[in-house]
């Protein structure tokens, strides 16, 4: 039986604060926006890296239309952190110093979940911007799979659109992150959330998007280690309500 847990606590007292949000378009990122417009706080811009040298973007390899649409749906403005992989923290932090002021951020939320060197990484350039820095959803390892069954009863929508092949085959690409996902996830024995790389996903719908992104799924191609989906957008858009 999956442990409950529960990311959406905010005390009586706590001050609201304006974050920067590191976004990926993957489920994390998406459960990191989720938790901290339920707690009360605000969330005014998504940051997504873009390495010169492949000209998608640096956490799941997307293109940058596809982001675009996200934050388009959502409606928060889509800040890109123009970098190269040689001066990469560099780059991130002169970005952040500029939005400080921009957006008078507090502070930058991350989706990391466990592992102690991603959160290090980003304690430190966020420290050096003199900013907060925030991990809303950090956990054990072992509650993972409790924190994606969250993901699927909240409401959104996300499908696979990247694998590592030492870890899944193709046949997991385009798969729907839904209840039958996590229980056949459970049974590989990875990772549940893929917090080591194992899959990345793309949220395409869900409670603060004011209109699904259509996508439908295209050619899947062979990286180095990793197999990718292609997405493409749909022009059709439906706006709720």
């Amino acid at each position: 039986m999956l442990k409950e847990i529960v990311f959406y606590v905010k005390g009586g007292n706590d001050v609201s604060k304006r974050w920067a949000l590191s976004w990926s378009g993957g489920k994390d990122a998406c459960m990191v926006l989720d938790h901290l417009i339920k707690r009360g706080d605000e969330v005014v811009c998504l940051i997504t890296t873009l390495p010169k040298e492949i000209g998608r973007t640096f956490g799941h390899g997307e293109r940058t239309e596809l982001i675009q649409a996200q934050a388009d749906a959502i409606g928060i403005p889509l800040e890109w952190i123009s970098c190269s992989f040689d001066t990469y923290t560099r780059d991130f932090l002169s970005t952040l110093q500029s939005l400080k002021n921009k957006y008078e951020v507090d502070g930058v939320a991350f989706g990391d979940l466990y592992l102690d060197e991603h959160r290090g990484w980003g304690e430190n350039v966020v420290e050096q911007a003199g900013l907060m820095s925030e991990f809303p959803l950090w956990m054990k390892k072992e509650d993972a799979a409790s924190a994606l069954k969250v993901f699927i009863d909240s409401g959104y929508k996300a499908k696979v659109i990247r694998i590592s092949n030492s870890q899944l085959d193709e046949l997991w690409l385009g798969r729907e992150v839904d209840g039958s996902f996590l229980n056949e996830i459970v049974e590989t024995g990875i990772c549940p959330m893929g917090e080591a790389g194992e899959y990345h996903t793309y949220v395409y719908d869900g409670p603060l998007f004011q209109f699904q992104v259509m996508i439908e799924k295209g050619d899947i191609v062979e990286l180095e280690t990793t197999k990718r989906m292609e997405l493409s957008l749909q022009e059709e858009r439906v706006k709720k309500g």
